[in-house]
């Protein structure tokens, strides 16, 4: 991969790498608690962009995964069953597929030209024919958006943040800066 492809890979897998370093350390409970009103829960989040990447990387595009995810064969991924993690989904089973997605994302990244056509089965009729680029540019943004409600649940879990917080400050720099943000709000009340 060269130019605007190998870039988009690389904002891909620092998106992944982000998603999946929010589980570091975490108990198997905080990984799959919901944490949002909506349930948002990082293992959740993790099992989405699994769907999202096959999906969007793989089937549309003419390559199917060389496996079937079970909320797909049994059609509960239309009733968010691909949000959260039952209990006999273990962590590691869960990861698991999504390197596998990744691979199989990789492999399209690798085999397709950014221009390759695409058709998109769940979108509406007049929207569905579409390229593999779009599509790419859209698992992108879809990667990092989710990286970083992973970054917000993480921070909720136990006060870690992302990567940049210690270059930032120390405790002592983020109480005073926190408290600054606060005064400022309270302004408005």
């Amino acid at each position: 991969m060269t130019g605007t492809a190998a870039d988009l890979h690389r904002y891909l897998q620092q998106s992944r790498d982000s998603l999946v370093r929010s589980l570091d350390g975490l108990s198997e409970y905080d990984v799959r608690r919901p944490m949002t009103p909506t349930a948002t829960n990082l293992l959740g989040l993790v099992k989405h962009l699994v769907g999202i990447e096959l999906g969007y990387l793989g089937d549309c595009v003419g390559r199917p995964a060389p496996f079937t995810l079970p909320w797909d064969e049994d059609g509960s991924v239309w009733e968010s069953a691909d949000m959260w993690a039952r209990p006999d989904e273990s962590r590691e089973y869960l990861l698991d597929l999504y390197r596998r997605a990744w691979r199989h994302s990789d492999e399209s990244m690798a085999e397709l030209p950014l221009d390759a056509p695409a058709t998109v089965s769940w979108w509406p009729e007049e929207r569905r024919a579409t390229t593999f680029g779009s599509l790419l540019v859209r698992v992108v943004a879809e990667t990092a958006q989710h990286a970083g409600h992973a970054d917000i649940v993480r921070e909720l879990i136990d006060g870690q943040a992302g990567m940049d917080q210690a270059v930032m400050g120390d405790t002592e720099w983020w109480a005073k800066y926190v408290a600054q943000v606060r005064e400022a709000a309270e302004q408005h009340r």
